[in-house]
């Protein structure tokens, strides 16, 4: 199905599909073109549109020092051209429209790894180490640190730092390395507020929206906790399961396209 773009406002928008419309809040290190696979599969049966966060892509510079507010007034400007009420959000993407719906007139919002810190669940003692890194110009150190700090479910996490160093140098040689590489000081910033934003779950008590919180059962394990604590706290909040691992929403798996179809589908919950 063929791709439109258009303006709205600072955003460029990119819009496949068509059906009720569903607006994708990416993650960090990325651009919306990891999540073209996604919009495909979902393009049968909605109106999908993706849009780069500021600093990538086709999108403008981003203010400095880094305020979340701004990425919410973006995707306030997104929601009111587009006339979305649905969102998907990833990762510290997931955080941005967490925070957005505190804020804005959201209806639906499904979450994929939400970077949300409720009570320390969400791991931050990285995050000193990776800045420092960064601002010395070590990329593959700093990279090095976010990954085994992030991925505590992963093997390489448990190797020494050298050899994960040395792993990144190989990872920065790819097209998916150097935007990750490019990205991560802006990345670095964004882990810096959500850790600053941790505490209790009811802060998020407020958010009226119904919440989907997805983790992929492949991922990082402080996912579950952090998403039943989230879903124990929101008025209209569940959480649920699909195989994968972060890059799970990327991969659109089936049983993913699944779970949002049904839950952003014309008869979910009795609406539309």
């Amino acid at each position: 199905m063929q791709e439109r773009v258009e303006r709205a406002g600072d955003v460029v928008l990119h819009t496949v599909g068509d059906g009720p419309a569903v607006v994708v809040v990416h993650g960090g290190g990325v651009t919306i073109d990891s999540y073209s696979r996604l919009a495909r599969k979902l393009s049968d049966r909605f109106t999908v549109h993706l849009y780069n966060r500021r600093g990538r892509g086709d999108a403008p510079p981003r203010s400095e020092p880094y305020d979340v507010q701004e990425d919410v007034d973006d995707l306030r400007t997104v929601l009111e051209n587009t006339g979305a009420t649905d969102v998907i959000g990833h990762s510290s993407g997931g955080f941005i429209a967490l925070t957005a719906a505190l804020q804005l007139p959201i209806a639906r919002l499904a979450l994929y790894d939400a970077a949300v810190s409720v009570n320390g669940l969400f791991p931050a003692q990285w995050l000193e180490g990776a800045r420092a890194a960064a601002r010395d110009g070590d990329v593959a150190r700093a990279m090095a640190i976010t990954g085994a700090g992030i991925n505590t479910q992963s093997r390489t996490s448990t190797l020494p730092l050298g050899v994960q160093i040395a792993m990144s140098r190989l990872l920065l040689r790819t097209p998916v390395g150097r935007t990750m590489g490019a990205l991560l000081p802006m990345t670095l910033d964004e882990s810096q507020a959500i850790a600053r934003a941790d505490g209790p779950a009811s802060r998020w008590a407020g958010v009226t929206a119904e919440v989907l919180l997805v983790r992929g059962a492949d991922g990082p394990p402080y996912y579950e906790q952090l998403n039943d604590a989230l879903a124990a706290a929101l008025p209209h909040g569940r959480a649920a399961a699909v195989r994968g691992g972060h890059d799970g929403i990327n991969r659109a798996s089936a049983q993913l396209i699944r779970t949002f179809a049904d839950f952003f589908g014309p008869t979910a919950h009795g609406q539309r």
